[in-house]
């Protein structure tokens, strides 16, 4: 890989272990940027579009809707892929594996990411949760077809797998917006733990952190990531017009913004914006005009706001209601991340321990403030 996400230590792996081997036989690639599904590829139906995809370096959705979904058109929701082969090497790479080293996987997924940590640290080394029965049994049979037998656990992957400890690394395949403990618990002090992490508001990053003597893990986000949601950490969404008490503006209070919509919405800024406004989240409503409307909603459906956006403006409308300001709040984390410089991912850092987490900036001792 170009780029330089492949260390040297993995490069046996990634040529033993042939991404294809574990893509079934119906996909539908995505973007690098991990957001989009394009249109579904079989296998059979055009076998060169089906290994195009497999080996460019796009994440490859895999399921939809929690198998739940059937066909070959897109579903609802995105629930299992195979990701990008530059994010899963820069993953393992964050690992900092040695040799022998007993690993937890969170998220077999197609089976790959655990092919490839079998073939690193031995089968006999790696435990692997799946939350999907029947994912779990296609991983299994793929797996076994390429000679590896990790222990292949179907189960919660927040609980990790208490009967395995101590792991030397734990490694997600999906995303969370809280760090299990079970994760820590079950590993010994000096141990990694790899996992995407992203607030409700969005902003996904994937952090490393080490384990500590006194029941913490602390570290640094590494790179941007976009995964799926661990089961257990979903939220539901509800629709804009479950917040509205009556015909919009319903009772929202009317005022103007010098803040763009836009500046709101890049993936830096949500992710510094959700850290401080928890339980909340955006939902763009575009128009054929090329103007937008972005509402923001709470997840405790109390509260709502929305800033339209036209261009050419420098002032913005802005409705608000509901206990939370939730524009104000979103406005007023923007500005304090703009003060501090508009940091990057590789700033932040993660701390948890028994009682919970908590984000910091340069250093654990500079918490990103609690919202007001």
């Amino acid at each position: 890989m170009a780029n330089g996400s492949l260390a040297p230590d993995w490069l046996a792996s990634y040529h033993a272990v042939p991404r294809h081997w574990f893509v079934p036989d119906l996909i539908w690639p995505g973007r690098a940027d991990g957001v989009r599904q394009g249109e579904s590829v079989h296998r059979f139906a055009d076998p060169d579009g089906w290994l195009g995809a497999v080996y460019s370096d796009a994440p490859l959705t895999t399921q939809w809707d929690d198998g739940e979904h059937s066909g070959f058109d897109r579903g609802t929701v995105p629930t299992s892929s195979s990701s990008m082969p530059t994010m899963v090497f820069s993953m393992l790479a964050a690992l900092g594996m040695a040799d022998g080293d007993r690993v937890l996987e969170i998220g077999t997924g197609t089976g790959w990411n655990a092919a490839l940590l079998s073939h690193r640290a031995g089968a006999g080394n790696v435990v692997s949760v799946e939350v999907d029965e029947d994912s779990a049994a296609a991983a299994r049979h793929r797996l076994a077809r390429a000679g590896y037998r990790p222990r292949l656990v179907v189960g919660d992957g927040s609980e990790g797998f208490a009967d395995g400890p101590p792991f030397d690394r734990v490694i997600a395949t999906c995303s969370v917006h809280r760090i299990p403990y079970a994760w820590i618990e079950q590993s010994r002090p000096g141990a990694v733990i790899v996992a995407p992490w992203a607030p409700e508001y969005g902003g996904e990053a994937v952090v490393r952190l080490t384990v500590g003597d006194d029941g913490t893990a602390s570290g640094r986000f590494v790179r941007s990531s976009a995964f799926m949601r661990l089961r257990r950490q979903r939220t539901v969404r509800p629709g804009s017009l479950e917040y509205l008490s009556g015909p919009w503006p319903a009772d929202g209070a009317v005022s103007s913004t010098a803040l763009s919509p836009d500046a709101v919405g890049g993936w830096p800024a949500m992710f510094a914006i959700g850290v401080q406004v928890p339980g909340a989240f955006p939902l763009t409503e575009r128009y054929a005009d090329g103007t937008y409307t972005l509402w923001l909603h709470d997840t405790a459906v109390t509260s709502w706001a929305t800033a339209d956006w036209e261009p050419g403006r420098t002032a913005y409308e802005v409705v608000q209601s509901g206990p939370r300001g939730l524009w104000d709040e979103v406005e007023a984390a923007w500005r304090w991340w703009r003060r501090r410089g508009h940091p990057g991912f590789e700033r932040f850092g993660l701390t948890a321990t028994p009682e919970g987490q908590t984000v910091w900036l340069d250093s654990p001792d500079n918490p990103v403030p609690a919202p007001h």
